[in-house]
């Protein structure tokens, strides 16, 4: 059986709302590091605050990019990426092109 801290090491607590404030990361950090949690979830602009909360603590900061349609080509990702890292990201999560990817056009996947 599963311990509750193991449990709690798995989850991404996560806050990817348009309208989030500087109030509301502070506030998950804190959840996340109270309760363990494995990383924080926000969206890029937030990053340099959040990480400035979670150093040291053990949590992890992972964003999104190209959220929600993945909408953006390949290079403004990448350039977002490496932002993303830059700011303190240790975790990216890359959104497909959703409109190429029901187009059927695998080669534009990204």
């Amino acid at each position: 059986m599963i311990g509750l801290n193991e449990l709690a090491k798995s989850i991404d607590h996560t806050l990817l709302k348009p309208d989030s404030t500087i109030q509301q990361v502070k506030i998950i950090c804190e959840e996340a590091i109270s309760y363990n949690f494995a990383s924080v979830c926000i969206l890029p602009n937030f990053l340099i605050y959040a990480k400035d909360i979670l150093c040291g603590t053990g949590v992890q900061l992972c964003t999104v990019i190209g959220f929600p349609l993945g909408a953006n080509i390949t290079p403004v990702k990448l350039l977002e990426m490496d932002e993303a890292i830059e700011n303190g990201a240790t975790e990216v999560d890359i959104v497909v092109n959703n409109t190429f990817m029901k187009s059927g056009e695998i080669e534009r996947y990204t």
